[in-house]
């Protein structure tokens, strides 16, 4: 058994106070994804990773963003980002223009149908999270939780490599 982590059976290590808590928000965020994402496919039509990529693309506003900075945001390749967007230029929820910037760009901005599906799926999207992410949690608890995310997700981000 390690003294400094006191592990030394497998055991151990599954009733690890931190291996469980951090297996608990996991567990949480996995569960919640499908909760959530399941809401937005059947009541608006789109994934949730769509919809996470018009909110992006949102706050950007009218100029755009490149396919590396929506791959970076997403932590998806950027091929996947590429495949991602073309699946919804199809749709008709994003269109591709020149960037001002570099010639060989393109930047990526919504669409109206774009803009308005994101409003529509926002709208589902808050009360599901209101239902299942905020109201099991107490009242008085609610603020500090949100921040302490906030930090988690810094933290996490600002560890990962920027893309090339």
């Amino acid at each position: 058994m390690s003294e400094e982590t006191g592990i030394g059976t497998a055991k151990d290590a599954a009733d690890h106070e931190l291996i469980l808590a951090f297996g608990r928000l996991q567990g949480a965020a996995n569960r919640l994804e499908y909760i959530l994402g399941r809401a937005l496919e059947a009541e608006c039509g789109i994934s949730h990773l769509v919809f996470e990529v018009l909110l992006i693309l949102g706050r950007a506003g009218a100029p755009g963003l490149s396919m590396r900075a929506i791959a970076q945001e997403q932590v998806l390749t950027t091929g996947g980002a590429t495949r991602l967007v073309d699946r919804m230029e199809t749709a008709g929820l994003v269109t591709r223009a020149d960037s001002p910037d570099d010639r060989r760009g393109k930047l990526v901005r919504l669409t109206a149908l774009g803009e308005e599906t994101a409003v529509r799926a926002a709208r589902v999207h808050l009360e599901n999270i209101r239902r299942h992410f905020v109201e099991p949690l107490p009242a008085a608890d609610r603020e500090r939780f949100a921040e302490d995310l906030r930090i988690l997700s810094h933290a996490a981000r600002d560890v990962l490599p920027r893309l090339p």
